[in-house]
């Protein structure tokens, strides 16, 4: 194989297929990347089980061919290059040699036959949105999966497509996120649960652009990303998702409207006193139009107040300050609005075109 590809490309390639190399693993040969020269298209190929990424990267084929390279090094190598065309070249014995300008260097490769193949997959159900539109529902909802393998299906984010809507939901047992987006055509029901990790790699793939497009094909294994010059293919969780619809209740006794920025900066001042270890919450008194934030630690105590509108009964609640301030970092709105019934029930903060919907479990108050 000898290929020639600008310096650029190469880099901007080898980073987009590193998201699927394992850190750990019992297979070596998945610490490779795998590079195709093949019927006129240069590809980068990586693997780990779970996750695998295939990207085509600009060049010159003189010699086809592929071989597979430790993705560490040969990363390391092309990103220290000078900024230059890169001419690799491969020999009978796995030798890869890459030259560029008047660096020369010689690494041993793998043959590729080791490699697993990309598993095989149906381009059949598929739905297409904008890469803006992908990016942001990732980001607005994966903080809220679960860190433990300990239940997988919360590991996972729930998709589900109902004629033009595709509903994003993720959960971790202590609050909800969820969210809606308006797709531009109907398609047929289907619902499958997507690891989360891996959205949030695929969410670095993404350019935002929001007059560029990513085509999402589901089977009943997988769910495969067409990305620009890039696929990503990821295993989906096995089993039946949670009743969200159960979970989502309109009942209320006490709705706030209050400016968002306004209570991030409320909180971001009270939660420097907040230790995770003692399980002491922030609290929130709301009577008439005054809004209390209070915390008291061994660290010390401290109040803050911010006016609202509010409605219905006055209330006296806690919770855990990080789960409320990464709902306020994924919502966009001036003014939100917040819902919540007793001290023992769930506060949930949703707008009133149902585009979102988050579900904050409170801390019981000593």
């Amino acid at each position: 194989m000898k290929i020639i590809c600008q310096k650029d490309k190469l880099v901007n390639a080898v980073n987009i297929v590193l998201k699927a190399v394992p850190v750990k693993t019992t297979m070596p040969i998945l610490e490779s990347i795998v590079i195709e020269a093949i019927d006129g298209c240069i590809k980068l190929v990586s693997n780990d089980m779970e996750m695998a990424i295939e990207t085509v990267v600009g060049g010159r084929i003189e010699e086809e061919g592929q071989i597979a390279i430790n993705a560490k090094t040969f990363s390391d190598i092309v990103r220290k290059l000078p900024d230059s065309d890169v001419v690799i070249d491969t020999d009978e014995k796995n030798q890869l040699s890459i030259t560029s300008e008047n660096t020369f260097i010689n690494i041993p490769g793998k043959s590729s036959e080791e490699f697993p193949a990309l598993p095989e997959y149906q381009k059949t159900d598929n739905i297409t949105l904008s890469q803006f539109t992908l990016r942001e529902v990732i980001n607005q909802t994966t903080f809220a999966i679960s860190t433990s393998d300990s239940n997988k299906l919360m590991t996972g984010v729930y998709f589900e497509i109902k004629q033009n809507n595709l509903r994003v939901v993720a959960l971790d047992g202590h609050r909800i996120a969820v969210r809606q987006v308006e797709l531009k055509e109907s398609y047929k029901d289907k619902g499958v649960i997507i690891p989360g990790k891996a959205l949030n790699e695929i969410s670095k793939i993404l350019t935002g652009d929001a007059d560029s497009e990513v085509t999402i094909y589901l089977d009943n294994m997988h769910a495969i990303f067409a990305i620009d010059d890039t696929i990503v293919l990821s295993r989906l969780i096995d089993g039946e998702y949670f009743n969200i619809n159960q979970m989502l209740n309109n009942d209320y006794k006490t709705k706030v409207v209050i400016n968002r920025k306004a209570l991030y900066n409320s909180i971001d001042r009270v939660s420097p006193l907040y230790k995770e270890t003692e399980k002491r919450p922030i609290v929130i008194n709301i009577e008439g139009d005054n809004f209390e934030l209070s915390l008291t630690s061994s660290i010390g105590n401290i109040k803050d107040n911010i006016n609202i509108i509010s409605e219905g009964e006055g209330i006296r609640i806690g919770f855990n300050p990080r789960f409320i301030m990464d709902v306020l970092k994924a919502v966009d709105d001036e003014e939100i609005f917040m819902y919540m019934s007793s001290p023992k029930s769930p506060c949930y903060i949703k707008d009133t075109e149902n585009r979102y919907n988050y579900v904050i479990l409170p801390v019981t108050l000593i």
